[in-house]
């Protein structure tokens, strides 16, 4: 079996495709079900392990399939049939890896150096969920489960051994601070929030250390609305009464997992009438969007996508190289170690196969030392000649395979006879 990653990020595609080629937690594990079904064939690689990592900066789907190539091709029309996109339209802003190249990649990803914000960490927490989300739905097998299991140890000890994380400028740090060059002090100022998840959880922390006028969380749950309210003595509503009131205020962030945009431009445009014109910032970090892309048309209206604030946080990342250089060696030590591990599984057939070479001659040796033994043969003469059987039967197929090399290549033969010496020098140390 052999690992493949298919994606796109933010280095390979603009927000736009990332948008419509993203999945949603609600359809992820179905998609992960119609991967399995619909490749496992030989014409389509035989994939038998899949796993699909969906965030704002990404969609990546990972695989194990016996042939790399053709499963490559059939996920990529199967992407293409999901998202309703031509292979075209999509083929310009994938990109395709095999075996080494896959955990190169993941350990890099996980460990926040392939982010839009370098070194951070919430990228961990959406890979983990991935892998449980995978493990639901009976995605994961052998090769998927010991990759992601040593990608969540490579990321933590990458964190742990480097300053990959110092300095780091979030994009919820990156809000506040586009809103302090656009409005100075937010201490009259009230803040909407959209949505209650982990991202809004983390912008809201930064906003309320400016000490705003107020600060509304809108949910469609007013349970989780209301408890995050409550961490930062904020106001609840629902998020249905977004229209009636959305005017109310000054700064605006939204982050949900709605497949539609919920903050449309006649929305906004009433809005302003009602404000007079009064500046609005909008801070759109979800993928999809959740603000029309015609709001940040609108005069008076400031609007920021999460490809927008990447170029904000980017700035402090020449200030990191060495931890960057720190990170690459650990992460290519790991690769070396999975590289050892992928070589030792694929020899297990070849091994098993030794394994039961060697006991089917052992009991044969066996079988004619207890006839003996049970005809009155002496049983240490009985014991000799056992152990000298089985030495000559365990060494017959090596010394066979030593005689007949007339197939092998002058080089091939020299390296097999190398790697028998070495291999006995170093027993009989």
């Amino acid at each position: 079996m052999h690992l493949i990653a298919l994606g796109l990020n933010h280095n390979t595609a603009p927000l736009a495709i990332r948008e419509r080629v993203a999945f949603g937690p609600e359809d992820t594990a179905e998609t992960i079900g119609r991967i399995l079904s619909r490749l496992e064939g030989e014409e389509s690689g035989e994939i038998r392990e899949a796993l699909i990592l969906s965030t704002c900066n990404r969609t990546e789907i990972y695989c194990a399939a016996r042939d790399p190539d053709l499963a490559t091709g059939a996920l990529e029309a199967f992407l293409a049939e999901e998202k309703k996109l031509s292979l075209t339209q999509l083929s310009a802003h994938l990109y395709a890896l095999q075996d080494l190249e896959v955990v190169k990649h993941i350990f890099s990803v996980a460990s926040g150096l392939d982010s839009m914000v370098l070194g951070e960490t919430q990228i961990v927490g959406q890979i983990k969920n991935a892998e449980k989300t995978a493990r639901a739905a009976k995605g994961l097998g052998q090769m998927l489960n010991a990759l992601f299991q040593r990608t969540f140890t490579v990321a933590k000890e990458v964190r742990t051994a480097t300053e990959i994380g110092a300095h780091t400028v979030s994009m919820s740090a990156a809000a506040v601070r586009l809103a302090n060059r656009l409005f100075g002090e937010l201490t009259e100022l009230n803040v909407l929030f959209v949505g209650a998840g982990e991202m809004i959880e983390l912008c809201a922390a930064h906003f309320n250390g400016q000490n705003p006028k107020s600060m509304t969380i809108a949910n469609r749950s007013l349970d989780r609305g209301e408890a995050l309210a409550a961490r930062f003595g904020a106001d609840c509503m629902k998020l249905s009464d977004l229209p009636d009131r959305i005017a109310e205020f000054d700064i605006i962030v939204s982050c949900t997992a709605s497949a539609l945009p919920i903050i449309g431009l006649g929305m906004i445009e009433r809005a302003i009438k009602t404000r007079h014109h009064k500046p609005v910032f909008i801070v759109d970090l979800a993928v999809p969007r959740d603000v029309e892309a015609e709001v940040a048309r609108l005069d008076d209206v400031y609007v920021y996508t999460v490809d927008d604030l990447g170029q904000v946080v980017a700035s402090g990342k020449a200030g990191r190289q060495a931890a960057i250089a720190e990170s690459q060696s650990i992460i290519e030590l790991r690769v070396k170690e999975f590289s050892d591990w992928l070589q030792l599984r694929r020899a297990v057939p070849t091994i098993e196969t030794m394994i039961d070479r060697a006991q089917d001659l052992t009991q044969v040796s066996v079988d004619r030392a207890k006839k003996r033994l049970a005809s009155g043969a002496d049983a240490d003469e009985v014991i000799e000649r056992l152990a000298h059987d089985i030495t000559r039967k365990l060494i017959h197929d090596n010394l066979t395979l030593l005689k007949n090399t007339e197939a092998l290549s002058s080089e091939e033969r020299a390296h097999l006879e190398a790697c028998f010496k070495r291999f006995y020098l170093e027993r009989k140390r």
